[in-house]
């Protein structure tokens, strides 16, 4: 499950044990003393280096995509969305970039269509 190499020494990598999290940190530290190397041993222990090592918010799948997603029932969130891609929220977390263009898209949709059915009840 976890990816793990062994650079130096060619032992084999360490599973989950039952020990619990300190048990494991510390056989991840002793591996790493003799020369091996744990590809994710951050996150293996539950610390978050980088931005991409956090989840999204909104259950994982990002503000923009859920704005997007439940724009259909309440289009004033994609109106939302396309405020805070203006805004440059992506550049916070690029992963957001996505969902928070297609908002920015279904917004522009809604808007025309709202825009070509007032023009035409009112002709």
């Amino acid at each position: 499950r976890y990816l793990t190499c062994s650079c130096i020494t060619k032992k084999p990598a360490i599973a989950p044990s039952v020990g619990g999290a300190q048990q494991d940190k510390q056989q991840l530290e002793q591996q790493s003393d003799k020369g091996g190397c744990s590809l994710l041993q951050h996150r293996y222990l539950g610390e978050f280096d980088g931005i991409y090592d956090r989840p999204l918010a909104c259950f994982g799948c990002g503000i923009g995509w859920a704005c997007f997603i439940l724009g259909f029932g309440f289009p004033l969130l994609w109106y939302i969305a396309t405020a805070l891609y203006f805004g440059k929220y992506h550049l916070k977390d690029p992963r957001e970039r996505a969902g928070l263009a297609a908002s920015a898209i279904a917004a522009l949709i809604c808007s025309v269509a709202a825009l070509i059915t007032l023009v035409a009840v009112h002709l």
